[in-house]
Order: structure tokens, then sequence, then C-alpha cells
């Protein structure tokens, strides 16, 4: 209950006054029997009507009208609590550490986004605000209705008391089924943003009645537990509809018994039985705040799994260590990394140094480690021993978002984002001029795609870049980093994708980057390796040698092995 009402203390003052104009509208309704019952007196005593039947119209359209604008400020104040809960998810989404996010189901997350944050909604009206006011509008209601007469208010008073304790075994149970339900929901979140994150694959492969049948699956496990707990605040609203009739039939027979031996009259009989249905509303808005809380307390722990995940730093540090600025020199020392208690260790003891400046290529087979030495590079993840140092400091002691600056990086699948081209390269340095826009483009040999397409850079890519073949979301993915002018530039084998002529132009570019930048590169062809100044070979987490491509051939096995293998499919693409 505390981290629920956290989420709805910033609009604690909105809330006390849809409650406070909710509380008047049950106060006009509340008067209503008591004018009803003086017209039924003013029948026989030959005085005119007029007055009470105004004053009980006013009445109705006043509570009316009150009710409906404490209404709308409830539910405008739900809907606030319900962006605050989801800015808060996101922006701790967004900052949240690589590891955390490899271990959560995308689709997940976003239903913790979307559906649960929903249910606050109404944990705002009907779970808080409106149970509230209806503890005062049942209490007022009592207080009448005790003054009219005590030993009927005794009698629905046991009625009630009966029918509650059923709903107090039925809430734990409403509670369970909600969270239940909203699991699953993220499950088939999670289920369907696999499919459409492969969407060709599975198209390609056949795979769509197959992956259908897995969401399906997920949905129709939703829709079961939906359904119980559908079912058990269904069975919670009948047995407060089954009290009320049931006090009903109770105060009619028993009030009827006090009427004929003239112990209560017949318009304070009338007075009371309207009180009773009036009694109606508090006890179902009870009831239903009571559902609500139950549901609000099953997903606030799905949020708080979230909020409580360890997050990036978003600042800088209280003394932070100024990056420096030219060609980075990085250094691994005795480096060592495990990805969890339950893999294979990835890297053991890996030491080398990327001089400042120039190209150094990693080599090595598949599982080497060459991909988690750039994701430790970039700080994704950290070593569990050894140091990774640049300008003479560790970099886990320099800012995050300082460091992260100074470099590029190029993923092997070179993500496209959703959006026009012009966002895509600019959106690691989005301060960029129309001039570095435009050669960055010149540079990555993006002119002709830029003319081709219709709006040129202003053009649509598409989801993921589908508008893209693989060689041209290589390129804007090399676009994008050039465009930063990183100090360390982090290439995942960025020319893999392109042919032989675009190869050869981006590579000269690349030479020329390295010029005036550090450049690590992992390496798959031969003509990347070749212009290296210096080759790290890697095997099994391992650095197994270091050296130039002739030093190499010369004396290291795997290397000889890879060049005449691996790396030979692309000497065929090589000029002369």
């Amino acid at each position: 209950m505390r981290l629920l009402l956290s989420h709805v203390r910033p609009f604690t003052r909105t809330l006390v006054l849809g409650g406070v104009l909710g509380l008047l509208g049950s106060a006009a309704g509340l008067a209503t029997p008591l004018v009803a019952k003086n017209v039924i007196d003013a029948f026989g005593q030959n005085v005119s009507l007029a007055g009470p039947v105004i004053m009980l119209s006013a009445l109705v359209v006043l509570g009316a009208g009150i009710s409906a604008l404490g209404g709308y400020v409830l539910e405008r104040t739900a809907e606030s609590v319900v962006l605050s809960a989801r800015l808060r998810l996101i922006r701790r989404m967004l900052r949240l550490r690589v590891p955390d996010v490899d271990r959560l189901e995308p689709g997940d997350l976003q239903s913790r986004v979307t559906a649960d944050t929903t249910l606050l909604r109404a944990v705002c009206t009907s779970g808080l605000t409106n149970g509230v006011t209806a503890v005062f509008t049942f209490a007022g209601c009592v207080t009448l209705m005790a003054i009219m007469d005590g030993f009927l208010l005794l009698v629905t008073l046991a009625v009630l008391a009966v029918v509650g304790g059923v709903n107090i075994f039925l809430l734990p149970r409403i509670r369970r089924a909600t969270n239940a339900a909203q699991v699953a929901l993220g499950e088939v979140g999670s289920a369907l943003d696999r499919s459409l994150q492969a969407f060709r694959t599975v198209k390609a492969s056949g795979a769509e009645e197959r992956e259908t049948a897995a969401v399906e699956g997920a949905a129709t496990t939703a829709w079961r537990r939906g359904l119980s707990a559908a079912g058990w605040s269904a069975a919670a609203g009948t047995t407060t509809w089954l009290a009320v009739q049931l006090a009903f039939l109770a105060v009619l027979g028993a009030g009827g018994v006090r009427v004929s031996s003239g112990l209560l009259e017949v318009s304070s009989l009338i007075a009371f039985l309207l009180y009773l249905f009036y009694l109606t509303s508090p006890i179902a808005e009870l009831v239903q705040a009571a559902v609500q809380l139950q549901a609000g307390l099953a997903v606030i722990p799905r949020l708080r799994e979230v909020e409580d995940l360890p997050a990036e730093p978003s600042g800088p540090a209280e003394a932070p260590i100024p990056i420096g600025s030219g060609p980075a020199g990085v250094t691994l020392s005795g480096v060592d990394f495990r990805y969890s208690d339950d893999r294979p260790q990835a890297l053991r003891g890996v030491s080398f140094e990327i001089p400042a400046g120039g190209m150094t290529a990693l080599v090595g087979p598949s599982g080497a480690g060459k991909s988690t030495i750039f994701a430790l590079l970039e700080r994704f993840y950290e070593p569990s021993a050894g140091s990774i140092v640049a300008d003479g400091h560790d970099i886990r002691d320099l800012p995050l978002g300082a460091w992260r600056s100074s470099l590029g990086y190029v993923e092997q699948d070179a993500p496209v984002l959703s959006g026009s081209l012009r966002q895509n390269i600019v959106f690691a340095a989005p301060e960029a001029t129309e001039e570095e826009v435009a050669e960055v483009v010149r540079r990555t040999r993006l002119e002709d795609l830029v003319r081709r397409l219709p709006e040129g850079l202003e053009t649509a890519v598409g989801h993921r870049g589908q508008m893209l073949s693989g060689g041209e979301r290589q390129r804007v993915a090399i676009a994008r980093a050039l465009l930063r002018r990183p100090r360390l530039l982090l290439l995942d084998e960025a020319t893999s994708q392109l042919d032989a002529v675009n190869e050869m132009r981006l590579r000269d570019v690349i030479n020329e980057v390295a010029g005036t930048t550090t450049v690590l590169v992992i390496a798959h062809r031969l003509s990347t390796v070749t212009s290296a100044d210096r080759i790290v070979v890697l095997e099994g987490g391992r650095v197994r040698a270091v050296g130039t491509h002739r030093e190499l051939l010369t004396r290291d096995d795997l290397y000889r092995e890879l060049a005449t293998t691996q790396f030979v499919a692309s000497t065929e693409a090589l000029p002369g």
C-alpha cells in the first residue's frame, strides 16, 4: 500500500478536491429522501406541493452536477497518475544496465508500461477517492437511517455484515488472480515481440503457423487468467447486489409489521427504503474500491521490480575526471568476464594494448570474445577482474556519459531506427550542422541513396530500416558513428554487407579516419586485416598472439588457418 500511495501522493490536492465534490454530491443525494418524505406527508395536509417538489428537483440536479464535476476531476487526476507512472518507468527502463535488459523480455517490459500502469487509473478513482467518499456517504446514510428507525437499521446492518464477511474471503483471491492475469498479458507481449522482431525470418522459414500457435497459446493463457480475475470480481459484485436485495426484503417485512402496529409512519418506511436503495451506491463503491485496490496491489510489485533495478548514472560523477582529446589509447590488463554464473567464462586474463591512432584488428573464431571486448569498452558490462585503462584512468572511474560520447560504435547488424534517414545519421550527434551531415554522407558514399530517395534525407526508412539494403544500413551506421567524431571508433565487421567496390571505398575512409582517431575493428575479411597496424588473435577468451599480418602468418598456426580459410573468400573480392 505504501508503494501504491507513492504513485498517488503527488496528486493529493486534486484527489482531495474530487473527493470533496463527490461528498457534496452525496450530501445532496442524502437530503433527497428527507424531502421526499415531506412531499408524501404533504399529500394529506392540503398544503402546496410546489415548494417541496421544486426543492427535490433542485437537489437532484445540483447533486448530479456536482457529482459529474467531481467525477471529471478524479478521472483527469487518474490519467495524470498513469502518465506519471509511465514516465517513471520509461525513464528507468532507458537507463537500465544492459545485463538486466538482456534478462527481461522486451514484450513484458512494454506490457508493464502500457497495461499494468492502466490499472492505476481505477485505483485512483474507484480504489481511493471514491472509496473514501463512499465511507462518508455510508456513514451519513446510516446515521439518518438510525434517526428514522434504529430497529430497521439493525436488521439492515445484520444482513450486510454477513455478506460483507463473504467479500473479505474473496478479496485476496481477486488480488492473486489479477497478478496472474497481468503476468500472462506480459507473456503475450513477449511472444508477439519475438515473432515481429524476426518477421522476415518467420516467413522465410514457413513458421507462421508455429509462431501463431505460440502467440495464441500465450493469449489463451492470459484469457483464462483474466476470466479467473473477472469471475472473482463478479462474485464480489453479485454478493453486494444480493446483500442489498436481502436487506430490502428484510426491511420491507420488518417495516411492514412496524407500520401495521403503529410504531412507524408509512412515509418514514418509504424514506427508509429510499435510504436503503441509496445505500446501494456507497456499498457498491466500497466493494469496487476494495477490488481495484487489490488489482493495484497486484501490479505494483511488477512496476516496482523495474524501478528497483540498478540504473546507469545519468549525470557526472562527484569529482569527474576530464576526458582527453585526440585519439584514445587503451590498455586491457588481465580482464576476466562472465555473462552469468550459468555460462562459461567469456574472457580469461585478456591483456593487450590499443595504441592511440591507427587501426587495431581483433580476429579469432566465433566465441573467442571479440564482441565481448567491445561491450566492455562501451561499459555495457563491467569486467569481473582486471582493468581497462584509457588516458591513464580506469574507464570505470570516468563519467559514463562523457566516456561513451568519445566512442563511435558500429554494430555488426547495423541497426537503423524507425524515422527519417537524417534522424538516423544524426542520432548520436543531434547538434551536427548541415555541412557536417553533407560531409559524412559524402565520405560514406551515401550520395546516390540520398538522390534516389523521394524526399532525400527526410525520407522515412521504415521499421528497422526496411526501406534500405543491408549495405546501405551498414553505411548509415558508419556515418552515424563518424559524425560523432569519436576518439575511439569500434567497428564490428562494419563492411561485411558491402559489395567489393563500396567496401574498397569505405576501407579508404576508415584508413583516413585512422589517421585522426583510434580504430578498433573486429575483422573477418582479409582486406581489413592486412590494412591494420596491429592484429590481436583471440581464442577461447584468451589473447593468443599479437602482431602484424606478415608476422602472424609466419608464427601463429591459428592465424595462418584463419587467413587461408575464413579470410580466403574475401580475397576473391579484392581488385587484382
